[in-house]
């Protein structure tokens, strides 16, 4: 189908009723019974049409004859999403458009906005944590206080996933990304009134509602992709808006150091120093937040894809929050991404965050290069997740590549585990930034592969549940790994990750690959190639093409 490069030229090219568009016949309907409105599917037959009302048209003998072949099992889903057609003897509605497809030059901004204001929430995340003597030191309290500025992140998280999907389910995009922009914005401002030694409590309330904020953030990725880009580049789109919150750890590594240097002889300067950062932050998260006030709409005025012009069709009434859940809990293949997810998300979490110790027990005072390895790990994440949402957007292979990035994640764990304690930081820096390409560029891949098996349920849901099995399998592999590395030291901690992976691989080989949404997508579109109506070569209507999945249908 014939895509606009803009929503203007997608409104001025309504008042052309057929122009490079397309009349969709479904099963054995005669084609002066069906409705000017698109119909889609894997059973749609489709019509190139060049000028001139459906009356004149004549699709050639029997090309639409025969019986309608039944609906599968696997093709109930996008059965349900197929607008009706008009009633038996209705001619069809000459002053009604054809839907279009086109992209809006707006996605581009709703995704950089996006990813910016995802990077200083991660930014907010860390930076404690990075300087945690520092602000030990400054706010006069424990170690593990210190520890709760980070962990409320992960503990937020779960019991507030199903209130904030429920609210983007039903409330919309641009509702939540303004909530998640706004506490974001919010919590940087309250942690500027903290920058005074005895009030560590407020720096805390500051930092409780970044977290909230992770919540309405973390879910998106997906949903902003499938709503606002195409088929052939949604999975970049959601590649892109991950890369976002791992930038802004890979931040957090670098600028607190940098910006709170230790300066604990002398106080005011390193109140000054803290307040500094924080005020930074503030004044960009309010940026942020203005423009996303700006940017940010519920969606672009045409679908981008054939997969959202089906949901769109579909009426609103019909949706039930509680029979979503209930329908992605029933769906095999889903429950087990689920789990392999947060298997190997959990473990990601577990090694970045016990990593200090793990190079500190083989390589003493190596502080600043554990952190350099940490970086490496997140830098190298950020390549990996690019290039596996290109591979997407190229190929389709959702199962096939999420199966091999999650074999090759387990072999650079075993390798990291294996060459920690040689004695050669150089190869600990090589071995954990190949780990870490692997572990965090499986992210989009998750999400995406999510969202492909589960259609038409919400994007946003599919996400959230993947993040919250993410934060309780982190907590819990933080917990079992940092006992093993305390009481048997790092090679028992990695071997026991590395048996988790392991079982990871094993599930994710059981996943049906189902894919919906790209079925959804091509259903109309393949093999097809339109003529305009103006095309000198093709005054008189042209005869019926139909795709080979349609030709199948029939």
């Amino acid at each position: 189908m014939a895509r606009l490069d803009s929503e203007e030229e997608a409104a001025e090219d309504r008042g052309h009723l057929y122009a490079n568009g397309y009349l969709l016949v479904l099963g054995d309907a005669p084609v002066a019974k069906v409705g000017a409105e698109a119909q889609d599917g894997p059973k749609a037959g489709c019509l190139a049409l060049n000028g001139g009302s459906p009356d004149g048209l004549e699709a050639p003998s029997g090309a639409l004859a025969g019986p309608q072949t039944p609906l599968g099992l696997e093709e109930e889903t996008q059965a349900r999403l197929l607008p009706a057609g008009p009633g038996e003897g209705t001619p069809a509605a000459e002053d009604t458009p054809v839907p279009r497809i086109a992209l809006s030059a707006r996605r581009f901004a709703v995704l950089l906005t996006f990813s910016l204001y995802s990077l200083v929430n991660a930014f907010q995340w860390i930076q404690y944590s990075i300087i945690a003597n520092v602000f030990e030191g400054f706010y006069g309290v424990s170690s593990l206080h210190i520890d709760w500025l980070s962990m409320v992140y992960m503990l937020a998280y779960v019991p507030l996933i199903f209130p904030a999907t429920w609210l983007l389910d039903t409330r919309g995009l641009r509702l939540t990304a303004l909530l998640g922009s706004g506490l974001n914005c919010l919590g940087a401002w309250v942690k500027c009134g903290s920058v005074q030694q005895h009030l560590f409590w407020v720096t805390m309330l500051g930092q409780c509602l970044c977290s909230v904020a992770q919540v309405f953030i973390l879910g998106l990725p997906s949903r902003i992709a499938s709503v606002w880009f195409g088929p052939k580049e949604v999975s970049t789109a959601c590649a892109t808006a991950v890369l976002g919150n791992q930038l802004g750890v890979a931040v957090g590594f670098l600028l607190p150091p940098v910006l709170v240097p230790n300066t604990q002889n002398n106080t005011n300067l390193l109140a000054c120093n803290i307040s500094t950062m924080f005020y930074g932050t503030s004044a960009v998260s309010t940026l942020l937040f203005i423009l996303t006030i700006i940017a940010f709409k519920e969606k672009p005025q045409c679908p981008p894809s054939q997969a959202q012009a089906a949901l769109r069709d579909s009426p609103p009434e019909d949706y039930s929050y509680k029979k979503s859940i209930r329908s992605l809990f029933k769906n095999l293949p889903f429950v087990l991404l689920l789990i392999t997810y947060g298997i190997m998300t959990g473990a990601f979490y577990s090694v970045s965050t016990l990593l200090n110790q793990m190079i500190l027990t083989h390589y003493q005072g190596e502080e600043v290069n554990a952190g350099r390895i940490g970086l490496t790990l997140v830098v190298a994440g950020m390549v990996g997740s690019i290039i596996c949402g290109l591979w997407l957007d190229y190929t389709k292979t959702y199962k096939q590549t999420t199966l091999i990035v999650y074999i090759l994640s387990f072999v650079g764990m075993v390798v990291f585990t294996l060459t920690l304690d040689l004695g050669h930081l150089l190869i600990v820096f090589v071995t954990g930034g190949a780990l870490g390409f692997f572990m965090t560029g499986y992210l989009p891949l998750g999400f995406e592969f999510a969202v492909e098996i589960t259609y038409p349920e919400s994007e946003g849901t599919s996400s959230g549940l993947l993040n919250a099995a993410a934060q309780i399998f982190g907590i819990l592999f933080t917990l079992a790994q940092g006992k093993l590395i305390s009481d048997y030291g790092p090679l028992a901690g990695n071997i026991f990750l590395c048996a988790w992976i392991f079982v990871g691989i094993i599930l994710t080989a059981l996943i049906k690959s189902d894919l919906r949404r790209h079925s959804i997508n091509i259903g109309i579109k393949n093999d097809i190639k339109a003529l305009p109506v103006d095309s000198p070569t093709d005054q008189e209507p042209k005869a019926v093409m139909l795709s080979k999945q349609s030709e199948s249908a029939i």
